[in-house]
């Protein structure tokens, strides 16, 4: 598990550039360092050594005549097979890694080793001879890689923040991203924040040549129903595969541990792990906010040896911006920061854990998925009637109890759901932002991946765009860069190739019906946990930043930084204010919408406003 970074062409004082690039991803890879250099190409590289941990395994790595060089971020977890394979074949190799599995995998098949691969994966292949760089994202977008255009330059990096450092690279802020971050509480991509910056998006790779940019799809997750399979069949193949996913996620040279909540996902990877290490994380004594009991006694039942912090309210707050900058991106998911700490804790005692992550997208697990059988009845009313309700409703100045119900019933799924989050609606965005900034309709991103499963089930359309935007753009991204910024590495058992195979054939019934959601998968569960855990409805990873808001000296923390100069750049202080205001007198619960702003100002603070993201006290802005 690495960092890697890299332009191409040349570049004056390109030791001093690529070396400012990759120290700062030194959290990526504390263990050592390398760096390649040629006339058309410097490739920076952190290493955190998990699999031939001697020096053989240090990078660049290169194949037989030196014609190719590889740097490699990930875990590949059939490269002993592949090895194998390719020495038959008359390939020589002279290290253990799985990084010289891809290299030679690349040279015998160039993009179709790709489908070989099982793992999770972020590289680039630099060919000598043809001065091209070819680089790949695994299947589901675990690892993760950005790109721009600088002046005639390729720049590169698993963070952004590399990127930043190339000299010539202006920094401009994307009032696109800013859009589409306040909607869905996250950028999704592949915009990012800065002008110029693209993600390069899961299952595609990427040819540079001849100063050309070129990027193709190589791989998509495609949900094909079974309708034969039973529930004895599926719970049976979910046992299999998933089982055999965990061991193989398990290799290593260091010792691994699991992230544990009460949930049934972390759950039944921690139900693999006698006698090993489980890290969780909580709030105060509210059960709420609080999963360290529940996480105690599961540990207790399956033999795990368990570690666990409480979160102090002045930990969180005053950590806002330090968790920001290693974002790169402004992320207002609020579990986010408590995922730095459980990352935190684990560091101090593993190199490498396991957690649940990409669950509930392939098995049906979130609980807004019930939302299409909930309506199903209501939406045999006449199309012109339940339009004509939708529109009394929103002109309701008040909230009431089915008002939400009235207005989606009218609506197809396409356009009511935008993903897993949905946060600040087109008419509130008018009245927050500055009139000239430019406001978007989400579907406009959205659109394109839903044309691309219209024949299909309203749910399964739900779990194809969240694996496509909410896993793609928070999940796997507060993941990767939580566990990172700790220097350890984080896998994901279900969010692996084979799982998939059982999971994109199940029918709907089997994954969201009236008893539950996972359904297939919490029965597969059972059979390793307690009923109660593994039939435990869905709750995140709740924060009680609702409390808090209404508190000192938090409230005045956020309405500070809401009338502060920057804000005043992009929104109108007065709506911001309002927000908070009615929040806390109880009158509307605005907690995310609050928080979505807020993070985003801290964001701004640390990478525009040059604010130190060191932790302290309290989240102060600068201006």
């Amino acid at each position: 598990m690495c960092g890697l970074t890299g332009f191409t062409g040349e570049v004056l004082d390109y030791n001093e550039v690529i070396g400012k690039m990759t120290d700062v991803i030194t959290h990526r890879g504390p263990d050592s360092s390398g760096v390649y250099t040629d006339d058309g190409v410097c490739m920076g590289f952190r290493r955190l050594s998990i699999i031939d941990i001697a020096a053989t395994g240090d990078q660049p790595i290169y194949n037989e005549d030196k014609n190719l060089v590889i740097t490699f971020n990930g875990e590949i977890y059939n490269y002993q097979q592949l090895r194998e394979e390719l020495i038959g074949l008359g390939h020589q190799f002279y290290t253990h890694t799985d990084t010289e599995v891809i290299l030679h995998g690349f040279e015998e098949w160039q993009e179709k080793v790709l489908d070989r691969l099982r793992g999770m994966f972020c590289f680039a292949i630099w060919n000598r001879q043809e001065k091209s760089l070819f680089m790949a994202r695994d299947f589901f977008g675990i690892k993760p890689m950005h790109y721009a255009m600088v002046d005639g330059h390729l720049v590169y990096g698993s963070e952004i923040k590399s990127i930043l450092e190339f000299p010539g690279f202006e920094k401009k802020l994307n009032l696109k991203a800013l859009d589409s971050y306040l909607s869905f509480e996250y950028v999704v991509p592949p915009q990012t924040m800065f002008e110029g910056i693209t993600v390069l998006l899961p299952g595609h790779y990427l040819w540079y040549k001849d100063g050309e940019v070129t990027t193709t799809r190589y791989w998509e997750p495609k949900f094909e129903e079974d309708n034969s399979i039973t529930e004895e069949q599926a719970v049976k193949m979910i046992e299999d595969v998933f089982e055999d996913s965990v061991q193989a996620h398990r290799i290593a040279d260091v010792e691994v541990g699991c992230f544990l909540s009460s949930g049934v996902d972390s759950s039944y990877v921690a139900s693999y792990f006698g006698g090993q290490k489980s890290f969780t994380v909580g709030f105060g004594e509210d059960i709420r906010y609080n999963e360290i009991s529940y996480a105690q006694d599961l540990s207790k039942e399956v033999g795990l040896d368990h570690h666990y912090k409480l979160i102090s309210p002045e930990e969180y707050w005053g950590n806002i911006k330090k968790v920001q900058y290693h974002m790169d991106q402004p992320e207002a998911d609020a579990s986010c920061i408590a995922l730095y700490f459980v990352s935190k804790i684990a560091s101090q005692y593993v190199k490498v854990v396991l957690s649940g992550e990409g669950a509930d997208e392939l098995f049906g697990g979130y609980n807004i998925y019930h939302e299409p059988d909930d309506l199903a009845r209501y939406k045999k009313i006449p199309l012109p009637i339940r339009k004509a309700l939708a529109k009394l409703a929103e002109a309701m100045p008040f909230r009431f109890k089915g008002k939400n119900f009235l207005i989606r019933g009218a609506q197809d799924i396409e356009e009511s759901f935008i993903g897993n989050c949905s946060m600040i609606t087109m008419k509130e965005k008018r009245a927050i932002l500055r009139p000239e900034i430019p406001v978007y309709r989400p579907q406009e991103l959205t659109k394109p991946i839903y044309d691309r499963v219209k024949d299909k089930d309203d749910v399964t359309k739900m779990q194809y765009l969240d694996l496509h935007v909410w896993m793609a753009g928070d999940i796997l991204l507060k993941a990767d860069r939580m566990s990172m910024a700790n220097s350890l590495e984080l896998r994901v058992p279900f969010l692996d190739k084979d799982v998939w195979e059982v999971a994109r054939h199940l029918p709907k019934k089997l994954r969201v019906n009236p008893q539950n959601t996972k359904y297939a998968m919490r029965k597969a569960a059972e059979r390793h946990l307690p009923q109660s855990t593994a039939q435990k409805k869905k709750l995140g990873f709740p924060v009680p930043t609702r409390v808090w808001l209404r508190e000192e000296p938090y409230y005045t923390i956020v309405k500070n930084a809401f009338q502060s100069e920057t804000s005043k750049k992009f929104f109108n202080p007065d709506a911001l204010i309002k927000l908070l205001d009615e929040h806390k007198a109880g009158k509307v619960d605005n907690n995310r919408k609050i928080w979505t702003i807020f993070v985003f100002l801290m964001w701004y603070d640390v990478y525009f406003n040059g604010a130190s993201h060191e932790p302290g006290s309290e989240p102060v802005m600068s201006k």
